[in-house]
């Protein structure tokens, strides 16, 4: 009798920042190759993508996707925990949110640290803010 766990399949959310970028395709393409080769043979049952700056916490497509997972027993998979959000509220809102997700970028990331790699993303955000 075979007892290995079969993993629960992903639903994939990729975001870029601006319209060129998503009609470019070129931080798509990026966020996509890292999803799938982190994957491997754990199907993909949908993918969402949003078009939208990341500081704006209103995401359509990232709300479908969660429901997606939700209703289908998946987790969700975001390539880099930076095209998810660099606000530690809104990641800590989709830590309680009850879905199970994992960036491929940080695959060991639990409830201690995302804590963590969130407040670091909300650095980066400000610094790069300052910057420009």
């Amino acid at each position: 009798m075979n007892t290995e766990t079969i993993p629960a399949p992903f639903v994939a959310y990729f975001r870029v920042s601006t319209q060129k970028q998503g009609i470019s395709g070129l931080g798509l393409d990026a966020q996509r190759a890292t999803v799938r080769s982190f994957a491997g043979a754990v199907p993909i049952i949908a993918e969402f993508t949003e078009i939208e700056s990341g500081k704006k916490n209103v995401r359509p497509q990232l709300e479908a996707a969660i429901e997606c997972a939700r209703v289908n027993g998946a987790r969700l998979v975001i390539a880099k925990l930076d095209r998810l959000s660099r606000n530690l509220g809104f990641i800590f809102l989709l830590r309680d949110s009850k879905v199970d997700f994992v960036c491929a970028d940080l695959p060991d990331m639990n409830t201690l640290t995302v804590g963590f790699h969130a407040l670091l993303a909300q650095y980066e955000r400000e610094t790069i803010s300052a910057r420009t």
